[in-house]
């Protein structure tokens, strides 16, 4: 069943399309594929991290939260006229990384108003939603009272302030029934194993978790389709402990999966009857599932599904189920391509007056405004490093060495290290903003150093981060990976692309695929994303330039303050300073590499957040005019 859509025009409907906020680049048309409608259907969202008025500087994923809610207003219409289902799920990480959640004081002061007016049916917790403990109460006393029993928190606790008891922090299960079709759902929300949050919460591990009497119970409920959202990388073990515990005791009902924070589009199968979807970050992505056939099991169909108990392998059809997924681009003309609607006919009052919210919040935080103007674009992943184009490199050689400055320490070497996943996206040549400071750095990083460290000792800790062995996470309270960027769960080696550039034989279709454009002529594509996933190559529903995606460190290191007298020359003692988040792994590395420190021996070594550092220098450095 798919959505009965013309194909647009681009160069008619690009005239014609801006995006909601103020200032935003409008948006631009690319070859398209359809949604695959079923009999349940389901829009998702991940880790988006506060981005709910959209990719200003991007014109591929400019729409903004209430461009989405108008989008799910006109597919849950489409879905009643079908007589089928359409959820939304969401799965955390919805703070931390936008000026929108973190310029505010207190911070998420216009967030929790604009994201609650979304009607998701079932949504969970992120990781960074428990970083801090003032995170932790703002998703106790907002989130989870605007979605009530929507939200779902299988294996987290919150600990009451009042009280001092430990609490679940939602439900740990909630079966319901869907709109038309009245099917039963049973579904979970789960965190993958974290360790790093705060003291007013705890998360169990998974494995534990589904021992309990009520997981054993909730399984037990004999459901149409269980649903299991998450925190948690489809291809990490959590999910497949939930999978596995669920299978054994029913062997033939369709298990769906929603993950996320590992920042990519992915998708698996974890047998001929479960499907896995996670849907990207940073609201660049709506992820679209879709299953379709008979549901509502009966004694034939339990027969007829038996043959494949032992298929282990991805499939899109067995036993009388399809599986489809989407990844869409957070597109105006996507969207509208996908409900045959245009600019006029798009937008909804309530999507419009969210979109109002969102604009008078910019406004309120002064969002738009401009410490200076980046004279180049600086790539986290789409550029090598150590290289000139490297938002790294930029850090190791400008900008470390003129922030890291201790006024009383300043004639002292130092080593500044600094963890890659403090850094969050990339800087583009032009205008940058308060917003900006939030989005490439959200996080109230600031920097510590143990002084007078023996050069000998101090040299090998970058080396030790970078290798990360299991001797070092011995010494620290999580993954080493954490250091990292999200991507890296998922992505541990270079994916460079020879030929980037796909080819289309005019406005035909070909598997799926329509051009948005009317043009006979090959399009012209930008680059964007271009998945490959466990089910095949066909998932984006937009069709992009490939792009390269380079690996990077765990950490990276500015030697300051260094004699330039001979080039082998190094300092006997040095500063080594570093950012406060990895200071577990820093006290790691230097019990291995020979020095005995503690937590008493870390200082702080310079006033303010590494984001007021860098937005400082930038206004100092840049020019102020684009």
């Amino acid at each position: 069943m798919a959505v009965k859509a013309s194909i647009l025009v681009a160069s008619a409907i690009a005239t014609l399309a801006r995006a909601a906020q103020p200032g935003a680049a409008s948006p631009i048309a690319a070859p398209m594929r359809d949604l695959v409608w079923g009999k349940l259907n389901f829009l998702h969202t991940t880790d988006t991290h506060g981005w709910h008025g959209g990719h200003l500087q991007e014109a591929q994923y400019s729409a903004d939260w209430g461009d989405y809610i108008s989008f799910a207003q006109h597919l849950r219409n489409e879905a009643d006229e079908q007589g089928v289902d359409l959820l939304l799920v969401d799965t955390g990480d919805r703070v931390e990384g936008n000026g929108l959640y973190d310029a505010s004081n207190p911070k998420g002061k216009y967030y929790y108003d604009i994201y609650r007016e979304q009607d998701v049916d079932i949504i969970c917790t992120g990781n960074h939603e428990l970083y801090h403990a003032s995170t932790a109460d703002g998703e106790h006393l907002w989130t989870v009272p605007n979605f009530q029993d929507k939200y779902i928190a299988s294996n987290l606790d919150y600990i009451d302030p009042k009280t001092g008891l430990q609490i679940p922090m939602a439900q740990r299960y909630h079966k319901f029934q869907t709109k038309n079709q009245k099917l039963t759902i049973v579904a979970m929300g789960f965190l993958f194993d974290f360790t790093g949050n705060a003291n007013n919460t705890v998360v169990q591990p998974v494995r534990e978790t589904i021992k309990e009497q009520w997981f054993q119970d909730a399984i037990r409920e004999n459901p149409d389709v269980f649903v299991v959202i998450g925190h948690v990388g489809v291809k990490m073990p959590e999910f497949k402990d939930i999978f596995t515990a669920i299978r054994k005791q029913n062997w033939f009902t369709p298990i769906l999966f929603f993950g996320g924070h590992v920042h990519v589009r992915d998708a698996t199968a974890y047998d001929s009857k479960s499907f896995a979807i996670a849907s990207g970050r940073y609201f660049e992505t709506i992820g679209w599932m879709s299953v379709d056939g008979d549901l509502k099991r009966t004694t034939e169909d339990v027969v007829a599904a038996a043959a494949a108990v032992n298929d282990d392998a991805p499939s899109a059809e067995v036993a009388g189920l399809s599986f489809h997924r989407r990844y869409i681009d957070n597109n105006l003309l996507g969207l509208y391509y996908h409900t045959g609607l245009n600019e006029s006919t798009f937008p909804t009052d309530h999507g419009r007056n969210v979109s109002q919210m969102i604009a008078q919040a910019r406004k309120d935080l002064d969002l738009d405004y401009t410490f200076g103007c980046a004279p180049k674009d600086l790539w986290m992943t789409r550029a090598p490093y150590p290289s000139e184009d490297s938002i790294y490199t930029w850090l190791e050689k400008e900008v470390l060495p003129e922030v890291a400055i201790n006024d009383d320490r300043k004639d002292v070497p130092r080593l500044v290290i600094m963890n890659t996943g403090a850094i969050r996206f990339d800087i583009f040549k032009g205008k940058f903003t308060r917003d900006t400071t939030y989005i490439i750095s959200p996080f109230l990083s600031v920097l510590n150093y143990i002084p007078d460290v023996p050069y000998e000792v101090a040299s090998k800790v970058l080396g030790l981060l970078n290798k990360a062995g299991r001797i070092l996470e011995e010494h620290a309270p999580m993954d080493a990976r954490f250091m990292a960027i999200p991507e890296q769960f998922a992505i541990q080696q270079d994916i460079i692309h020879e030929n980037p550039m796909p080819s289309f034989a005019g406005d035909s279709v070909v598997d799926g695929q329509k051009p948005l454009s009317g043009s006979k002529k090959e399009p012209v594509l930008i680059e964007g994303y271009t998945t490959r996933d466990d089910i095949g190559d066909d998932g984006d529903d937009a069709i992009h330039s490939a792009i390269n995606f380079y690996v990077v460190p765990n950490a990276i290191q500015a030697e300051v303050g260094f004699s330039p007298k001979e080039k082998d020359e190094k300092p006997g003692k040095v500063d080594l300073v570093f950012f406060d988040f990895i200071q577990p792994w820093v006290l790691g590395a230097l019990k291995i590499s020979g020095g005995d420190y503690t937590n008493d021996d870390v200082k702080s070594y310079v006033d303010g957040t590494f984001t007021e550092l860098m937005a400082g220098w930038i206004k100092e450095n840049w020019p102020a005019d684009c």
